[in-house]
């Protein structure tokens, strides 16, 4: 089959991005209704879950003329097949190669209401892993903000789109010990933080990045500011406060003079 991907398709016959955030929410319901479950993840999902935020993720440049280019769902591997075929009469079609490659991992889509679409099986695994096991329940239709934050956390190279979008992933939800509206501080837990220093290392970068970040962006509010900055700053010193295994204290001693992520290659 021919794929068209998102960067192919002239502005003007592209999505709204009000026909993406529809079809994400019909594709969580309907799949619900099917007994599957699925759930939204990455940029999108960051923001659907801080709409209260979206004039701070205007006023960022978070969006580009295309707003957004795919959907990113997480589902459950045991499920996988169900779930193809329901993508599949929804009018999505996949090419073989792809399912070739990933067809374990995930599935990628094209063509259907939206120019792509793409459901990882059980984690994501990138640079760092991020286990969905029992947490897909826990929220709907996007994954728990934790994991969200996490799925951004986890880039090595991480780039100022993504970081604009923890910024306003931070603002827009408190620190705490559940998933209720907040960043759940277990979700370091879940993927082994303390037994891991390469994820260790990534996440604390990455949080000082937005720490940064946030302290130079005019968009900011004072108060903006001040709530993101106090924020990571909790979170970093929870995560300075926990107990290492002497697996990640030997790891740290070597640090970053050898290769401390996976390396992800672009499909």
């Amino acid at each position: 089959m021919t794929v068209r991907l998102p960067a192919d398709i002239p502005i003007e016959e592209y999505p709204k991005p009000e026909v993406f955030i529809e079809e994400a929410k019909a594709l969580v319901a309907d799949a619900a209704k099917q007994g599957l479950i699925l759930r939204v993840m990455g940029g999108m999902a960051v923001y659907m879950h801080s709409i209260e935020y979206e004039t701070l993720w205007r006023n960022l440049a978070r969006l580009g003329s295309k707003v957004f280019t795919d959907i990113d769902l997480v589902a459950y591997g045991k499920q996988r097949n169900d779930l193809y075929e329901f993508v599949q009469k929804r009018g999505y079609k996949t090419d073989p190669r792809f399912l070739y490659q990933f067809g374990k991992t995930r599935h990628i889509f094209f063509g259907g209401k939206v120019p792509m679409v793409e459901i990882f099986y059980d984690q994501l695994a990138m640079n760092h892993t991020v286990p969905y096991a029992g947490r897909l329940e826990m929220d709907s239709p996007t994954t728990p903000v934790g994991e969200l934050m996490l799925q951004k956390l986890q880039v090595v190279k991480i780039n100022e789109k993504d970081i604009k979008d923890l910024i306003v992933l931070i603002r827009a939800h408190d620190i705490g010990m559940d998933d209720k509206e907040k960043i759940n501080l277990q979700v370091f837990d879940f993927v082994d933080m303390w037994n891991d220093w390469g994820w260790c290392y990534t996440a604390t970068t990455n949080l000082g990045k937005v720490k940064k970040y946030a302290a130079e962006y005019p968009q900011l509010s004072a108060e903006d500011r001040s709530v993101v900055t106090q924020r990571v700053d909790k979170m970093l010193a929870h995560i300075e406060s926990k107990p290492k295994t002497f697996k990640w204290k030997m790891r740290a001693r070597i640090g970053t003079k050898t290769m401390w992520y996976n390396p992800v290659e672009d499909w």
